[in-house]
């Protein structure tokens, strides 16, 4: 099974910017978006279309903001359930959480908050960390975990190409990096690194200073498994030469 997601910032904007041509020339059998910044009344009215895939949708109640969908294409096994959030409204409220359940594995669709350039939102990231991951470690009693989006953290310096200077910076605070050694240790995997090792990477790039051209980024996408899956993972890459967002696709491979 080949499962991707990309941070969109914007479905109606990345349309624009050859994202069909993007989904015919990867074909996912399951492509996880986030920040779709769309609401159900605008979703209608744009008439998105997915040619060969199943959608379904969990958009914010605030329109124009965060937002998450995931498309499953047609001719494979479609998800036993699909789930909204998570059972917390001051989360759930924002969409940015999709439980779909598959026969051997739960899949999580996840845009994780932004604690924000003052780190005005930095309680209420952690809060939604915390609380997730609970969460998790509850579904994984009865199925192993594949979680993927914006995780909205750098957890290494490895993983930004300024480490030095962004010590403190929102994606890159003690807080939230102790959080994601934690969410490893409580028996996740972070695939891109169990595969690629300390190959450098970026998932994001502001766009600002042409941080793009120059590489200047950071690796804040992920695919994350719970233990058990490590053996069936054949693949987890970056797919960093895709453009249309200040976000890159990432990708995953499970036999």
């Amino acid at each position: 099974m080949k499962i991707i997601s990309w941070n969109v910032n914007g479905v109606r904007a990345v349309m624009k910017k050859n994202f069909l041509e993007f989904l015919l020339t990867e074909e996912p059998d399951v492509l996880c978006l986030q920040e779709v910044k769309i609401s159900e009344n605008s979703k209608n009215d744009a008439k998105l279309d997915f040619p060969g895939y199943t959608e379904y949708w969990n958009c914010a109640k605030r329109p124009g903001y965060s937002g998450t969908a995931i498309l499953v294409r047609e001719g494979l096994i479609q998800p036993i359930k699909i789930k909204n959030g998570f059972g917390q409204d001051r989360f759930d409220d924002e969409g940015r959480t999709q439980i779909a359940e598959f026969a051997d594995f739960y899949l999580v669709n996840c845009y994780f908050p932004n604690a924000n350039s003052e780190l005005s939102r930095l309680d209420y990231k952690l809060d939604f960390n915390r609380d997730l991951q609970k969460h998790l470690k509850s579904l994984e009693k009865k199925k192993p975990i594949v979680i993927c989006g914006d995780f909205n953290v750098a957890h290494l310096p490895v993983d930004l190409a300024r480490p030095k200077e962004n010590v403190g910076s929102a994606g890159f605070t003690p807080e939230e990096c102790a959080w994601m050694t934690s969410f490893l240790a409580d028996g996740f995997i972070d695939s891109y690194r169990e595969v690629n090792g300390d190959k450098i990477q970026y998932t994001w790039w502001s766009y600002r200073a042409s941080a793009r051209p120059r590489n200047v980024g950071w690796r804040i996408d992920y695919f994350c498994t719970s233990k058990k899956l490590l053996k069936k993972i054949k693949d987890a890459y970056i797919l960093d030469k895709v453009i249309g967002s200040d976000h890159c696709p990432v990708g995953i491979e499970i036999k």
